[in-house]
């Protein structure tokens, strides 16, 4: 552990003072990984401050008649190199002043050390302003409602209600996974513009239920719930309580029941949800759709918000609790600025927020964590709102990224300036601040680094045909076997139809009658004759029909190639109904990767010659396999044609079908369009035929995915990333 400095310049300030806690404060004693913590609570202002058991015990000294520098020379005798040093004690004084925890009798001087930094008023706009896609406006004591819910539900508020809540959302899961894939076709119908009202009005009452879920749970262990609000999450209103009392309970499992309470509410809700759908997806009205809206809410801001611990909302205390690592944000960014001082600005003796190494790690892991999921959610919610609402979205991106990231550049740059750590070595640390961003100027603006982009393609072929039963008929031979070769005209399978035979011999003896009425009109009676030639000729026309169906009964090969029956195409004496595929014949002298790109991708690809950019392709099956690629089709213009249905959801893909396609059993009509560009592999000019054929099969069988990487000319990084934002709002800008 590194040396503490025992003295501060500030004592002279508070040693004299004899302060003491307020009245009304409580303390309650928690353990954390084996240790004694205790929480100091104000019930009037839900101030809470957690002290360990030195500090703890340097604060009970503070009686009110006892100084603070008599309370500190007790600690250092009880306590030695474990005792609380002077600046130590100056920052739990602060602390609890700040929080309105502690009274005394303060001169100026002493108010303006322990007031620095701890303005209740400044620290609190300041949260809104940084937090402005989710700012919170209180509005009344919920307390009396509550206390009035609480009885009615306490008697599923045990273990036997957590066991019956749990079957009832994993019965829903069940029961909702056959039907995974309408749930998320559904999604963009859910999201439209004229079901934003019942959208809207569902999630608010939903929300409603689940911060009841939080109050009601707090009430049941013993904990008060004064404040009810109003958070704008992302723009959307969305109810809160405040249910910090539980921070006070001494079992951690009641306060992660606490926590926990409001998904489990909500969880109970959209499972009843769920079976509600499934029940009206035959007769879909209003119902469906509002449950549909519940599960939708749920499940999106449970996970991307709720159950997310890198935020700081339910998911963040639960896992606080569960690894017993109080105060993890806070810590966790103050572990990562101590080791900014001690490696990099190298501060004399700079306070770690932990002496335990697997603390230690823990706080590292989840600070990292935490900042890149800032940057991420940051992105994301900034590039959905600017594709919904440009303006409003630009002035959201604008704020945020000022709060989030000019701030703190602004108050790193404020410390370097004026902080009494680097008093001695002040220009080293400002030389070692400008190194660094020299050093990220040139990492990220300056050396050019491999511009990497990527798709997904499927093998097909240019020459790929296939053949589908013209009649209903059964399997009576086949001719070939599976994949082997075939040539143009060879006979593939043939069917028997004999209601197709035995109508055409009909039809043939049918068109002899008709022909001997046609001339014995002609004898009798010259006005029917052409009545009757105009019903042989119709025949005539019938018996053409059913012969050209019976030669269909034989399928051949329309050209050279491999056949690859159809599952269940091989089966004699299978019946087949009109129109069923039976077998495809692909000529494997024709094969080739076609990639699906995003507008944005296109774009390069259209406009750069293909000798500045290689291409590497995976097969699914075989990921350690490397080919290399070569263009043979750019796109020309956007298509919602899908080369393959394994590109699809359905197939293990990652394009959205278009649901009224896929109503008409179309599975290869995407929702969105998008261009198609077609790869061979790249050979030598001198290459064999045989190194050609080799090259063709390493690609796979018709109809496997192929990751592809393109590797274009280095650039630095954030030229990269520029570009990327770039494509990234193309066809998002709505204003």
């Amino acid at each position: 552990m590194s040396e503490r400095n025992t003295f501060s310049p500030f004592w002279h300030r508070v040693r004299a003072l004899k302060p003491r806690l307020r009245p009304h404060v409580q303390i309650t004693r928690q353990g954390y990984l084996g240790r004694r913590w205790y929480v100091v609570q104000d019930p009037s202002s839900n101030g809470f401050y957690r002290l360990n058991p030195v500090a703890h015990e340097m604060v009970a000294l503070l009686d009110g008649s006892r100084t603070v520098d008599e309370a500190w020379q007790l600690g250092l005798t009880r306590h030695g190199d474990e005792a609380l040093t002077q600046n130590d004690v100056i920052t739990v004084l602060s602390q609890l002043y700040g929080a309105n925890l502690l009274q005394a009798d303060i001169a100026p001087e002493a108010e303006q050390l322990l007031s620095r930094g701890n303005d209740r008023r400044k620290k609190k706009f300041i949260g809104q302003a940084i937090g402005l896609m989710y700012f919170r406006i209180p509005l009344f004591n919920p307390n009396s409602i509550l206390a009035a819910i609480e009885p009615v539900l306490r008697p599923l508020l045990n273990r036997f209600g957590f066991f019956a809540w749990l079957a009832l959302v994993i019965a829903a899961l069940v029961a909702l996974t056959p039907h995974w894939r309408t749930l998320v076709t559904g999604f963009d119908s859910a999201i439209a513009p004229a079901n934003w009202p019942v959208l809207l009005v569902s999630y608010v009452l939903l929300k409603l239920w689940h911060e009841t879920g939080h109050g009601v749970i707090c009430k049941r262990f013993g904990g008060q719930v004064p404040v009810f609000g109003a958070m704008m999450l992302v723009l959307v209103p969305s109810p809160y309580v405040d249910a910090s009392a539980s921070w006070s309970f001494r079992s951690k499992w009641q306060r992660m029941a606490v926590g926990a309470g409001g998904m489990m509410f909500e969880l109970f809700v959209a499972a009843i949800a769920a079976f509600v759908w499934l029940g009206t997806k035959d007769n879909p009205g209003l119902a469906h759709q509002v449950a549909y809206n519940i599960m939708l809410t749920s499940g999106i801001s449970t996970v991307v918000f709720n159950a997310n611990p890198l935020m700081k909302f339910d998911g963040y205390y639960i896992l606080s609790d569960l690894i017993e690592v109080p105060n993890l944000m806070q810590r966790s960014m103050n572990m990562l600025k101590f080791l900014c001082q001690k490696h990099i600005y190298r501060v004399e003796n700079p306070q770690s927020p932990t002496t335990r190494p697997g603390e230690a790690l823990i706080l590292i892991a989840y600070g990292i964590g935490a900042l890149i999921y800032r940057v991420v959610i940051f992105l994301s919610i900034t590039m959905y709102i600017l594709g919904k609402m440009f303006a409003l979205g630009v002035f959201l991106a604008i704020w945020t990224t000022a709060m989030w990231f000019l701030l703190p550049i602004g108050q790193w740059v404020h410390w370097l300036a004026t902080h009494q750590s680097l008093s001695h070595f002040r220009t080293r640390a400002i030389a070692t601040s400008l190194a660094l961003v020299a050093a990220g100027v040139l990492l990220i603006g300056v050396i050019p680094r491999p511009d990497y982009r990527r798709a997904t393609g499927v093998v097909n072929a240019d020459m790929q045909s296939r053949l589908f039963s013209a009649n209903n008929g059964t399997i009576a031979k086949i001719h070939v076997a599976n994949g082997a070769h075939v040539k143009q005209g060879d006979p593939l399978v043939t069917l028997e139809a004999p209601e197709l035979l035995t109508s055409l011999e009909y039809a043939k003896a049918q068109l002899r009658e008709a022909k001997l009425r046609q001339s014995q009109a002609m004898m009798q009676a010259p006005a029917a004759e052409q009545a009757a030639a105009e019903y042989a000729n119709m025949i005539d026309k019938q018996i053409a029909y059913m012969s050209e169906l019976v030669s269909k009964l034989v399928i051949t090969a329309p050209h050279d190639g491999t056949a690859v029956f159809a599952e269940g195409a091989r089966d004699i004496g299978r019946f087949i109904s009109e129109g069923t595929p039976l077998v495809e014949v692909i000529d494997e002298r024709t094969l080739r990767v076609a990639a699906v790109l995003p507008q944005a991708e296109a774009d390069w690809i259209a406009s750069m010659s293909s000798d500045k950019y290689t291409v590497e392709a995976r097969r699914i099956s075989i990921v350690d396999h490397v080919m290399t690629l070569t263009p043979t089709q750019l796109p020309r213009s956007a298509s919602t044609t899908i080369p393959h249905s394994a590109l699809t959801y359905a197939g293990g893909g990652t394009i959205e079908n278009d649901p009224k396609a896929q109503s008409q059993q179309l599975d290869t009509v995407a929702k969105r369009p998008i261009f198609t560009a077609a790869f061979i592999p790249k050979l030598p000019k001198d290459a064999t035929d045989e190194a050609r054929a080799q090259a063709l099969a390493d690609l796979g069988p018709t109809g496997e995915r192929i990751k592809l990487r393109f590797e274009l000319p280095s650039k630095p990084l954030l030229a990269q990333w520029l570009d990327r934002l770039d494509k990234a709002l193309q066809g998002r800008a709505k204003i």
